[in-house]
């Protein structure tokens, strides 16, 4: 694991790295992602079921491509023995809870002039959420992408998700689907799943907004039907950042940087730290963890690509670094983490204290774990009810209320050489 000394040129040289990782610069797979896109908006199902047998190995028709209520008992069945269905429970109600306080409200605001302002809020009407198969099929992805919809009150929540080579969904995504509301669950994945949601197929009904992650296939054609549908994000890999002093735990520091550096190669893990120290006994653990834990070739090229440990003068510059790196994931594991949460203005979600691991949030405590990667948490924010709602701004006026502004609006109109903006209102005060 590098340990390097941080300064403005060490700074430039992680951020330039970093942004090596984001889907926009995976240009060589856009073509092909735009002709799977295409056929499935031009031929429908034809084209959807041709692209599943060639990816997938499954032959699939109009009969068979929804998931039926038999295989929904048979994935219960299955789960049953292991005891996640319980699990899948307990945090669908805590996901659910921390949602509910999301929820927005229609207002509206009368005046004594007889005007009337406001916001109609209004769920989707249909969304559709993309869940990965094979070995990247997360259970609690699904809790995460299903529970918001279902609290802002989307009134059909549709489910893509790839079949096995069996023609058969992941069991835990089946559970985890059904427990948090889904309408239905249709055998499609990849970028031909993504343009069956946003076009519709003879199958599939054309949806509002995809969200959910996904591979680079999955991700470019997320990109390429923003506009005829809403997405929630371009995802990129998975990251960590870790901002510690000289009271951090060196090993819960490093298990936790390893948490993520397990999803894939290109996952990100980072150490921002004021103490030497520190730095090197987290260096330590991490290579005592990295020979012992299952996915070890994966973590190991995931830090010698990504994984970086920072020395800072002092926690003004390490916070300095923490804000212009923007992590999908923030621990501040300070002295006092409160504090020290009250300067950083960019990071997706933020676990603050030694008992605030990354996973807690993966899976139970109840925030989203939907969140922005490759910086763009400086403007982008965690899946939340928000994404599943729109606004309609109400206004209402009677003539007693338009009548004072109503020279104002004729001169303002005007101003833009727009005549027939004025005339609009001119007319309704004609003698």
């Amino acid at each position: 694991m590098k340990i390097t000394r941080l300064d403005e040129s060490s700074k430039k040289n992680i951020l330039n790295d970093l942004l090596k990782r984001s889907p926009n610069n995976y240009g060589e797979y856009t073509k092909t992602v735009e002709e799977i896109v295409n056929n499935v908006r031009e031929n429908g199902d034809k084209a959807l079921f041709e692209y599943t047998k060639k990816f997938d190995g499954v032959d699939l028709s109009a009969d068979s491509i929804v998931v039926s209520k038999k295989e929904i008992e048979e994935a219960y069945e299955k789960v049953s023995e292991t005891g996640l269905v319980d699990v899948i429970r307990r945090a669908k109600e805590n996901i659910a809870e921390y949602h509910e306080k999301q929820r927005q409200y229609s207002w509206f605001d009368s005046k004594p002039d007889g005007s009337i302002l406001g916001q109609k809020v209004t769920p989707l009407e249909k969304a559709g959420v993309y869940v990965p198969g094979g070995k990247a099929a997360y259970p609690s992805s699904v809790l995460m992408n299903i529970i918001p919809a279902k609290v802002a009150g989307v009134d059909k929540i549709i489910m893509a998700t790839p079949p096995g080579k069996d023609g058969k969904v992941n069991a835990g995504t089946l559970v985890a689907a059904n427990e948090a509301g889904v309408d239905i669950v249709y055998k499609a994945g990849g970028a031909q799943a993504i343009a069956a949601l946003a076009f519709g197929t003879e199958s599939i009904p054309k949806v509002d907004k995809i969200v959910g992650p996904g591979n680079i296939f999955v991700a470019l054609a997320k990109k390429a039907v923003y506009g005829f549908v809403s997405i929630d994000s371009i995802a990129g890999p998975s990251e960590i950042l870790v901002l510690a002093d000289e009271t951090a735990n060196p090993r819960y520091v490093a298990s936790d940087m390893l948490s993520q550096a397990e999803h894939d190669e290109m996952a990100s893990a980072i150490l921002v730290t004021t103490s030497e120290e520190l730095a090197e006994k987290v260096a330590e653990e991490i290579k005592g963890f990295t020979e012992i834990l299952s996915r070890k070739d994966i973590i190991q090229k995931s830090l010698d690509s990504y994984g970086h440990i920072l020395i800072a003068d002092n926690m003004d510059d390490a916070i300095d670094a923490v804000n212009e790196i923007a992590s999908e994931h923030l621990e501040i594991v300070t002295k006092n983490p409160f504090d020290t949460m009250t300067k950083v203005r960019n990071a997706g979600a933020i676990f603050l204290g030694e008992y605030s691991s990354e996973p807690l949030g993966d899976y139970f405590a109840g925030p989203n774990h939907v969140l922005p990667t490759n910086g763009t948490a400086k403007f982008f924010s965690a899946l939340s009810v928000d994404d599943f709602i729109k606004k309609s701004s109400i206004i209402s006026f009677s003539k007693e209320a338009l009548e004072p502004m109503h020279e104002d609006i004729i001169k303002f109109a005007e101003s833009e050489s727009l005549t027939a903006h004025a005339n609009s209102i001119k007319v309704r005060f004609e003698d």
